[in-house]
């Protein structure tokens, strides 16, 4: 009998979702390691000194457990989770060092059962959920999946207007006498590809923007000096008709501009959506809206563009490029405004309004095609301590916590704006958002965090019933 049983437990085990591929993505400074190590953390707590009321699997006591246990795909660098505590638990204490390639981890979340066969057959159970880093930047790069050498020079020589202009200005230089028709000059078409490359990293550092492609191009990982890096956008267009660019040959500058942009488009953009992207179940996209309201107006519709852009991925209608290459089977998305921790609380509203407002068009796409998204406002380790303080005879709301180089600050950062602003937001109002470094921890409690538990309940709750 007991082995009859055993025999319906594995049939039961196979037959059922027991297996969760979460995607954790957002653009540079979005804080996706902060969010992964704070959500293991949280999880590896669940036994001792769960903080986590909103999670209904910890509140109703049925999540037992959980520990990391061996990924399954070996060839993808192992997240650094140990390396993070370390630094959250140093003196003084300090962010985890971000990422800049894929990652993985993979947890064992033990249950009781609340519903349907596992129930019946099963007094407990095991989800093993494989949490994957990825940087958002490579998201940007699938629109160039439908645009070829030229037309992405173009799209390319359309952005140079403001500070793209300003800071392009030595690689713009460089090709003014580059002679497409020349014999292929490798070391030259890789010195301009240098030069290309670090603007793409001003534009990030210094100009606090976030639209650029090739999205490798700023995050390499691997493929950091390969030859498929090695191309730039010939902007320099007008000198030339199309009818005379087409005539140049393979073994030409232009054609080996071509042909890299070419392999760029299937062998990195093509093949991550293809080993990756294709195979995750949920997704959650960190957005940092409070440093390009930091920055400026430029900044700011610069990360609009970039998260629609990103957003692009998530659009899989029958006719969509992604359904067409792809067939993505993620069901739900959860877009989080992370650092709330650096805005007082009654500004988390206008916070997840202002996401909302960001990612509408997604949400409505998304909706018809039947993904669930949901928008919330997070801090995965919270930095900060909300409460009051005296001004001119009124109580209002203000943070306390310790600037990045060490000073204590009292300060409240100013309104969010719950809809897109406009150039009078920065003219009238202002912003003066403050990096926090993280408040000391304890090695054997939870990380202290605003709505992780909410993020956790949307993205596996109904996986742990």
């Amino acid at each position: 009998m007991n082995r009859i049983s055993d025999e319906v437990n594995k049939w039961v085990n196979r037959s059922l979702d027991r297996h969760v591929r979460l995607a954790v993505t957002g653009l540079s400074r979005a804080g996706k390691t902060a969010f992964i190590t704070s959500l293991i953390n949280q999880l590896l707590h669940v036994s001792t000194n769960p903080r986590l009321p909103m999670f209904s699997a910890v509140r109703e006591g049925y999540l037992l457990g959980a520990k990391r246990v061996p990924q399954l795909d070996m060839h993808v660098p192992k997240f650094g989770y140990d390396d993070g505590m370390n630094a959250l638990l140093s003196t003084p204490p300090a962010w985890p060092q971000p990422t800049s390639d894929v990652s993985q981890t993979r947890l064992a979340l033990r249950f009781k059962p609340q519903k349907g066969a596992l129930k019946l057959f099963q007094d407990t159970a095991t989800l093993y959920l494989d949490i994957i880093d990825y940087p958002g930047e490579w998201l940007l790069d699938l629109p160039l999946l439908d645009l070829d050498f030229i037309s992405w020079s173009k799209q390319q020589a359309q952005a140079l207007k403001g500070q793209r202009l300003a800071l392009a200005q030595s690689w713009l230089a460089m090709g003014e006498q580059f002679d497409p028709f020349a014999p292929a000059d490798e070391v030259l078409i890789e010195t301009i590809s240098v030069a290309f490359t670090d603007y793409l990293h001003q534009c990030k550092a210094e100009g606090g923007l976030h639209w650029v492609q090739p999205g490798r191009f700023v995050l390499p990982g691997e493929l950091a000096g390969a030859p498929v890096l090695q191309f730039f956008p010939m902007i320099w267009t007008n000198k030339y008709t199309e009818q005379q660019l087409a005539t140049a040959t393979d073994d030409s500058n232009f054609g080996m501009l071509k042909q890299r942009y070419k392999y760029y488009q299937q062998h990195v953009v093509k093949a991550f959506y293809n080993d990756h992207f294709s195979k995750f179940d949920r997704q959650i996209v960190l957005v940092d809206c409070l440093q390009p309201l930091n920055a400026g107006y430029e900044s700011f519709n610069d990360m609009r563009q970039a998260l629609d852009q990103l957003m692009q991925s998530f659009k899989y209608g029958r006719s969509s490029m992604l359904r067409r290459l792809f067939a993505p089977r993620i069901d739900k998305v959860l877009f989080a405004a992370t650092k709330a921790d650096h805005i007082t609380p009654e500004q988390h509203p206008n916070l997840v309004g202002l996401l909302q407002q960001l990612v509408n068009e997604a949400w409505q796409t998304a909706s018809f095609e039947g993904i669930s998204m949901d928008c919330v406002s997070l801090a995965s380790i919270q930095a900060s301590e909300p409460g009051f303080v005296n001004y001119q005879g009124q109580q209002v709301p203000a943070l306390r916590g310790t600037d990045m180089v060490g000073n204590v600050q009292t300060f409240f950062p100013g309104d969010v704006p719950r809809r897109l602003p406009n150039q009078d937001f920065w003219d009238e109002k202002g912003f003066d958002f403050i990096n926090l470094r993280p408040l000391p921890q304890q090695m054997d409690e939870p990380l202290p965090h605003i709505r992780m538990d909410k993020a956790l309940e949307y993205l596996l709750g109904d996986k742990l019933q």
